[in-house]
């Protein structure tokens, strides 16, 4: 039978409608990028905060704003914002329609840096902030978004250092979130540190690149190790990791400085079995999650902080396999970020 002329054209244009319409939606949001500082409680302390959300949306819900903080020693770019075959956790979440922010504790990244920091480490006693000034930072910047977006709520992701102080700022502040998310959260230390040691501190500690690599394959079956982490992506990482401190990748060799206040607090709380907060004064549902072999934060510990969460209306514990405290730059990163993503965005 011969097909009118006219309905054959019409059935073209309609299927042509609908193409063109799957590949709109199918393009990800175009994304826009800021840089802002915000002051810290401290006077003359400037808190440097990434933000990424689609471009023209400035009106997000409680629901679709999240904030990340990094742990002990590596600021927040390099780990939430490393574009890694063109894709970082940042734009993984932006994408979504979400808006989402990262920020440097005081001493770290593009925030200030105490003046200790420009003299030689043994000339000072451990500097930057501890925990509780951590918290504070954090409470900062978390009152800067509720306003920037006036809204009353927001999500927050900590990882491993970060873990501890978003469970410390979330048992003092339940009403300010509406979701938590412990990534390979620290807990008590059953073995050695893995940084630090026990002996006396210095004002701050350097970081080589063949330092940070081999504490990132500890533990690690060397036939896995490339296969988990290929070299490219781990030299992305180091670049990264060296771009917001030109003064530490000015040395030769370039290294990464981190303040050691934060290592006497994890000898006086990781290390002596007092823990910093206490989960059970945690009422917002909660999300654990680790990798399998995390060397840093072990399993034992997202399960002790998981066990201690007694008050969450809704709490759940996600490892995911072949991976390290790393996760995120490594081969299975986006089942991390899809796991993370689910809880914060499953309905209540």
């Amino acid at each position: 039978m011969k097909i009118p002329k006219i309905r054959f054209v019409g059935l073209f244009l309609i299927v042509f409608t609908l193409l063109s319409v799957q590949l709109i939606f199918a393009q990800p949001a175009k994304i826009v990028t800021e840089t802002i500082m915000v002051p810290a409680s401290d006077p003359g302390i400037q808190l440097h905060v990434r933000n990424k959300h689609p471009e023209g949306v400035s009106n997000f819900g409680t629901d679709r704003i999240v904030l990340f903080v990094h742990g002990v020693t590596y600021s927040s770019e390099s780990a939430f914002d490393l574009p890694l075959n063109g894709l970082s956790w940042m734009d993984y979440v932006a994408q979504r329609g979400w808006d989402v922010y990262i920020m440097d504790l005081r001493g770290y990244g593009r925030s200030t840096r105490p003046s200790e920091m420009s003299k030689p480490a043994a000339e000072n006693p451990p500097i930057g902030g501890n925990t509780d000034v951590a918290v504070k930072d954090v409470g900062a910047v978390v009152d800067y978004i509720l306003a920037r977006r006036g809204v009353q709520r927001l999500n927050l992701l900590g990882w491993s250092w970060g873990a501890n102080i978003m469970g410390g700022y979330t048992a003092q502040n339940n009403a300010k979130v509406e979701r938590l998310i412990f990534y390979a959260p620290l807990w008590f230390v059953k073995d050695a540190p893995p940084i630090g040691g026990t002996g006396p501190l210095g004002a701050y500690r350097t970081v080589k690149k063949e330092e940070a690599k081999k504490r990132m394959v500890r533990g690690v079956a060397p036939e896995k190790q490339k296969e988990l982490l290929p070299d490219d992506w781990f030299d992305a990482w180091w670049e990264a990791t060296l771009r917001p401190d030109p003064v530490g990748a000015g040395q030769n060799p370039p290294v990464v400085r981190a303040p050691n206040g934060t290592l006497e607090d994890l000898r006086k709380y990781s290390m002596s079995g007092k823990p910093y907060y206490d989960a059970a004064n945690i009422t917002a549902p909660t999300l654990v999650i680790v990798a399998e072999w995390d060397a840093e934060a072990a399993p034992y510990m997202a399960e002790a902080t998981f066990a201690n969460l007694k008050n969450t209306p809704i709490k759940r514990m996600v490892m995911i396999g072949e991976g390290t405290h790393w996760v995120f730059m490594e081969k299975n990163r986006l089942q991390l970020f899809r796991e993370v993503q689910l809880f914060l965005e499953e309905p209540k």
